[in-house]
């Protein structure tokens, strides 16, 4: 590690990792606005931007994989489901062979209205992009993966592991 820190590497790490935090605050900042633009609360828009986004990609979610993608309970999931299906901004559909199966859709005034909040971004991250040679790109998104891998495996380790207060001991005697 000494010869890493000799070679600047550790500072490298450093920085690229404070640019990845500085990014997340961007995105949560663009969500948040995102939500109020919409008129709606920050944890209903980062829902439909989840559903929106899954069916883009072709693979929809159902209501427990939203449940996972944004960290709430089932009951609160299902809340948040019925607001968004009442105000017209998403449908549960079963659509699957298995009945039982619920299958997210976002309204489709949502894509068009994320379009145009999102778009101009779009254009100016792509041309952004467009600098960098593909297979520096590649690289960057194996990274990313990597990194993401590496959160996911943390954030279930600290999942599953009870937590201590600061200041407790194992015997409950100091």
């Amino acid at each position: 590690m000494d010869e890493a820190v000799r070679d600047g590497v550790a500072e490298q790490r450093e920085r690229l990792m404070e640019s990845l935090r500085i990014y997340g605050g961007h995105y949560a900042e663009l969500s948040r606005r995102f939500a109020t633009w919409l008129g709606l609360h920050s944890t209903d828009a980062t829902a439909v931007l989840e559903i929106a986004a899954a069916e883009e990609r072709g693979t929809p979610l159902s209501p427990a994989r939203l449940s996972e993608r944004i960290s709430l309970s089932t009951g609160a999931t299902t809340a948040l489901l019925n607001r968004l299906e009442a105000a017209g901004h998403i449908t549960r559909a079963r659509e699957h062979s298995d009945r039982r199966i619920v299958t997210l859709r976002s309204g489709g005034h949502i894509q068009k209205r994320a379009d145009e909040f999102f778009g101009p971004l779009a254009l100016r991250l792509d041309a952004t992009m467009s600098h960098y040679p593909p297979r520096l790109l590649q690289q960057f998104e194996a990274f990313v993966a990597d990194l993401n891998t590496t959160m996911d495996s943390h954030l279930a380790e600290r999942t599953s592991t009870p937590s201590r207060s600061p200041g407790a001991t194992d015997g409950g005697t100091a």
